[in-house]
Order: C-alpha cells, then sequence, then structure tokens
C-alpha cells in the first residue's frame, strides 16, 4: 500500500507517535440505570482500534474522558511519558494540551465559516500551504467556500476529518463518523478514515457498532458492554463464528428495518 506521506509534504511535522496507557473508572447513568465504565488497556502505536459495543456501554464516554472532556473518578491515562490524568495525583491535562483531535458524530462544523476556514482553524500554527495540501488531498479544493449547509453529508465527513488532520493530533478520535450516512456512502467514505489515519503518525480510536467497519478498519477491537469490557484483541479473534453469525443478524435486521421505516 502506498504511503500517503510519501506523496504529501506538510510545511510542519504531523503528530508524534506513541502508546496510551488507559486504566480508569466512571460511573455512567444509561437508560438501564447507573453502571460503571472500567477500562484498563493499553493502545499500540500507530493502531486503529475500534470500540464496538451498543449504545449505553461506555463508548462515547471513553472518547470524551480521552480527549479530556470527562474526568473520569479515578485512575490514570499516560500518553508515552506524558501524564495526561492521574487521580491519586490531582493531574487533568485539559484538551488543549493533550494534542488530540476528535471528530463528532455530528461533524460539530461551524455554520458561519466557510469549508476552508474550518479547516484552518484546527491549525495551532496557521499554515496556508497546509490546508491547501489537505484539501487537495480529500478533494475539497472545490468546496473551499461554501458553508457546512451547502454540504453533503459525505462532504461534512471529509470536512471533519480534513479539519482533525489539520490539528496533526497525537491521538485522533472517531466518535461513529459514518453513522448518518446511508450504507453505500458509508462503504465509500471508509476509504477516507483508512486515509487519514495512514496520513497521520498517530493512533487512532474510533466508535462503531457496525460490524463491517471493524472488520474492514480496525487493527484491534475493545467489545464493552454495560461499561465492561468483554473481550479485546484483533477483529478475527474477538468475535468467534458464532458471534460473528448473531452480531451480522442483528446488523443487517436493523438496515431492513431501517429501510421499511422509510417506506
Amino acid at each position: 500500500m502506498e504511503d500517503l506521506r510519501d506523496r504529501t509534504s506538510f510545511n510542519s511535522p504531523l503528530g508524534v507517535g506513541g502508546s496510551l496507557s488507559i486504566n480508569i473508572q466512571r460511573e455512567m447513568l444509561t437508560s438501564e440505570g447507573k453502571t460503571n465504565l472500567e477500562i484498563d488497556t493499553v493502545i499500540s502505536d500507530n493502531e486503529l482500534l475500534c470500540l464496538f459495543g451498543h449504545s449505553g456501554a461506555g463508548k462515547t464516554t471513553l472518547l470524551r474522558i480521552l480527549a479530556g472532556l470527562t474526568k473520569p473518578d479515578k485512575g490514570r491515562i499516560v500518553f508515552n511519558d506524558t501524564v495526561w490524568f492521574d487521580s491519586e495525583k490531582k493531574i487533568n491535562i485539559p484538551p488543549q494540551q493533550r494534542n488530540v483531535g476528535y471528530m463528532f458524530q455530528d461533524y460539530a462544523l461551524f455554520p458561519n465559516m466557510t469549508v476552508e476556514k474550518n479547516i484552518s482553524f484546527a491549525q495551532k500554527e496557521k499554515n496556508k500551504d497546509d490546508v491547501d495540501k489537505i484539501m487537495d488531498l480529500f478533494d475539497l479544493e472545490t468546496l473551499k467556500n461554501q458553508h457546512p449547509a451547502k454540504l453533503s453529508g459525505g462532504q461534512k465527513q471529509r470536512v471533519a476529518l480534513a479539519r482533525a488532520l489539520a490539528a496533526k493530533p497525537n491521538v485522533l478520535l472517531l466518535d461513529e463518523p459514518l453513522s448518518a450516512l446511508d450504507f453505500d456512502m458509508r462503504l465509500a467514505l471508509q476509504h477516507e478514515i483508512r486515509k487519514a489515519h495512514n496520513l497521520l503518525n498517530t493512533l487512532t480510536v474510533m466508535v462503531s457498532h457496525d460490524l463491517q467497519e471493524v472488520f474492514h478498519l480496525a487493527s484491534s477491537v475493545i467489545m464493552l458492554k454495560n461499561g465492561t469490557v468483554i473481550n479485546e484483541g484483533k477483529p478475527a479473534d474477538v468475535f468467534s463464528q458464532s458471534s460473528q453469525c448473531k452480531l451480522k443478524t442483528e446488523y443487517y435486521s436493523n438496515i431492513y428495518q431501517s429501510q421499511k421505516q422509510k417506506l
């Protein structure tokens, strides 16, 4: 596979690679009542980890904790040698100091900014040449003067990914980035996620409950249920044959029900 970093030269370096150690606990309030999110794992450098599980399992809560938007009740988070959070030592590094790129479910684009300005907003050090290269990489050059309201779902997704890339993060967090798109568009735009991950010298954590996305994108998986890790490892190892059959049945049943409601 071609390394996009060989093809695209930025004027300033990309993110610093490294591993992420997570050992945290956080009480969550779900539709079924209170439960505890408990995570103890290490994410390796340049890994694309998928958090898999049903709604309320704790996937988005974990992303928000890593981003510094939600504080754990206790535990420790370390990126390389930098402590992001330590409850005992009362360390809690703010989001802006963690160098994390966060792509929200609804993309969170600024409606009053053009595509170009949305992307440049994420830069710590403004560099128009880098913005131009990122827009070219994601085929956004012809849309640079458009506002988000004029964009399709797929175009918004590419802008949000490009903006996350412009920040040159050490850790890229993607919260169900394809969930708002139809089935065919999701398949097509998975390539954009892989493109962003390959370009960044980083690790990526992605939330999904789409089995096909997991197998197509993830190098490893953490399966969550009610805040607890019930399995983790490579996708082929996590999903046994019997589990795959059950999950695929549920997945395509959900697609069928969704299409049925539109009729």
